[in-house]
């Protein structure tokens, strides 16, 4: 048996998490002996392949049907079905995303597997085969057992450090059955975001509050961001006021984030926002109020005044590059 991981990609770019979910694999690989197979749908640049083998790939497939862009869920299921039995898997392991949900639901009624969405850690394979996931918006975990002799695993993003250190992998070419009736649903537009890093793929996210007092300020979080190379949020009275748009929203009910490095700038923490950020790996809270929640939450925090503090850590990061 062997485990199949599914990669994504965005305009040809391979998506760190699923770096991650290759990396998982691999990990997984090292308890259990099985070999890790990796497959990509759709154009990838020749360059990203690379680091499918770094990350922990023992072989690479493709399937380049330029159809496949768009992430058509059906058509993506009907390939994994495919490459699954190919392989002889019995582990289907991809990242939990908008696609991965989408993609995942279907083929575990196509293998009749036992599907674990937002997974945590590696498998305890000692009596069975038990997975940890995190649920209520991570406030709590459940250990979960998978009886099914197929099995799906959506890793939760920041689970599982990239590996940087495996060999290289040759590409290869899969010619599959791809009917035209797993096309009959089309994307015709897709609209995102505009800005230099977006939200949901950021490794950094710079994220302000209404404690900025107005969107005339916005400019010390955009000048952080940029010295960052990071995405820009907001809290949601931040958007609900129009000070910036809701697509910046990071909160329950907005984009939920899951960075390296979260910085929260005058933000007071309601549950709704840490909700959307507490997959965060670190949190920087910079507040002038030292009973501001989200300080419970942080992993660093700074009390004092967001409009002395973050021009001076602005220019320091500059000085350090």
């Amino acid at each position: 048996m062997s485990i199949l991981v599914y990669i994504e990609q965005d305009q040809g770019k391979i998506k760190s998490s699923s770096l991650e979910a290759v990396s998982y694999a691999a990990a997984l690989s090292e308890k259990s002996g099985d070999k890790v197979n990796v497959l990509g749908c759709g154009t990838i640049e020749d360059a990203d392949w690379n680091q499918l083998g770094k990350a922990g790939a023992d072989a690479i497939y493709h399937v380049a049907d330029e159809r496949l862009n768009s992430g058509v869920i059906q058509a993506h299921a009907h390939i994994i079905a495919q490459v699954f039995a190919k392989v002889d898997a019995s582990i289907l392991v991809l990242a939990k995303s908008a696609l991965g949900d989408a993609v995942a639901s279907r083929l575990a009624i196509k293998l009749n597997a036992g599907l674990v969405s937002n997974v945590v850690g590696l498998p305890d394979m000692n009596a069975g085969f038990v997975v940890k996931r995190s649920i209520f918006t991570g406030k709590a975990f459940v250990e979960t057992a998978i009886p099914a002799e197929n099995k799906i695993l959506a890793i939760k993003k920041n689970t599982q450090p990239i590996k940087t250190d495996g060999e290289e992998v040759s590409v290869e070419s899969l010619t599959v059955d791809l009917p035209e009736s797993v096309f009959a649903a089309r994307i015709t537009e897709v609209e995102k975001a505009s800005g230099e890093v977006l939200l949901p793929e950021a490794d950094i996210v710079v994220s302000g509050g209404r404690g900025l007092n107005g969107p005339e300020n916005w400019g010390m979080i955009e000048g952080l961001a940029e010295v960052l190379q990071a995405a820009r949020g907001c809290s949601k009275p931040v958007s609900d006021l129009g000070w910036r748009p809701h697509h910046e929203h990071v909160g329950q009910t907005g984009v939920k984030v899951a960075p390296s490095l979260y910085i929260a700038i005058a933000i007071s923490g309601a549950i709704q926002h840490l909700a959307g950020v507490n997959g965060s790996r670190n949190i920087v809270v910079i507040n002038k109020d030292p009973e501001a929640p989200f300080f419970k939450a942080a992993d660093y925090g700074i009390v004092g005044d967001a409009f002395d503090i973050v021009p001076k850590l602005t220019e320091a990061i500059k000085a350090l590059k």
